[in-house]
């Protein structure tokens, strides 16, 4: 099976679990249920999710079997992109190419799905782990990664450094940001796929960490070079803003020689994790090569 088609049974395994959540969910109020399913149903790569599943398939388990997880590393990541565009955190009026959840519902409706996602996403997580403790262990790194030490860690960087000059700022807070805002969260479920696992948990960190700060840099590459329709988002906010990327501490021709070196130190440590990673080695190609 190719890479493409791979992917889309993965993708798809994802949508038709997300779209279960949502029916069983059974919020109390319609706004909210619409709300919760505007942004969560809104599509995109469901890049995270299937890294879990293409990892647990690497690693020789049944990937048809973790539904659940699939569904909390989604819910907590569309939690974080609904709080990401409120006007007080990043401001952004567009995601995946239709209007940000606070400009169609109100930010209070906004701030509430996100919260009711993230408090979801741990009504299942505390589901799985009567299974046994790897489950306990697969629930805790993705909390961990969700939580203080990780992307709320990196969030609050962001906010505070950005508008500060380089000089004052720079590469420390950079990585600070990058690896606990994004990587932490591109990372985890890979993790749990090897805490499921009970091997290669090291060796899979270091790559899923390194392979988070490949998307966060081909991220900021693409807010100043990409074009709004194909990436799906308002366009060059970061330098408007100051916001603290790569391409600001690096410039845009280092950044883009980094994102080359770490596609390859990417797929460097893939080859250290004794599994079939062929899919997970395409992805990083393509991911360093994306458009959106």
């Amino acid at each position: 099976m190719n890479y493409q088609t791979k992917y889309e049974e993965y993708r798809l395994f994802t949508e038709t679990a997300l779209k279960q959540a949502v029916s069983d969910m059974q919020c109390h109020t319609q706004i909210l249920q619409e709300s919760i399913s505007y942004s969560l149903m809104a599509g995109g790569k469901r890049i995270r999710p299937v890294l879990f599943l293409a990892m647990l398939d690497a690693l020789g388990i049944d990937y048809r079997k973790e539904q659940a997880f699939a569904v909390a590393i989604e819910c907590i990541h569309t939690y974080s992109l609904i709080h990401d565009d409120l006007p007080a955190m990043d401001n952004d009026d567009f995601r995946r190419g239709k209007p940000s959840n606070h400009k169609v519902f109100g930010e209070a409706n906004a701030i509430l799905a996100g919260d009711g996602l993230l408090s979801y996403a741990f009504e299942v997580l505390i589901g799985e782990c009567y299974k046994g403790v790897r489950y306990v262990n697969a629930s805790k790194t993705l909390a961990a990664a969700a939580g203080l030490q990780g992307m709320v860690a990196g969030q609050s960087a962001d906010l505070l450094h950005s508008g500060k000059p380089i000089g004052e700022v720079g590469e420390k807070e950079l990585q600070m940001i990058h690896f606990h805002k994004t990587a932490d969260l591109i990372a985890a479920p890979l993790v749990m796929a090897a805490n499921l696992a009970e091997k290669h948990e090291e060796e899979v960190r270091a790559f899923g960490l390194s392979l988070g700060y490949l998307f966060q840099i081909t991220d900021d590459i693409l807010d100043e070079t990409g074009k709004a329709e194909e990436v799906g988002k308002t366009l060059g906010k970061d330098k408007t803003e100051g916001k603290l990327t790569c391409v600001k501490v690096y410039g845009l021709e280092k950044a883009m020689r980094l994102s080359r070196e770490m596609t390859e130190n990417c797929l460097s440590l893939l080859r250290k994790i004794d599994a079939d990673t062929s899919f997970l080695e395409q992805l990083v190609i393509n991911l360093s090569n994306r458009n959106k």
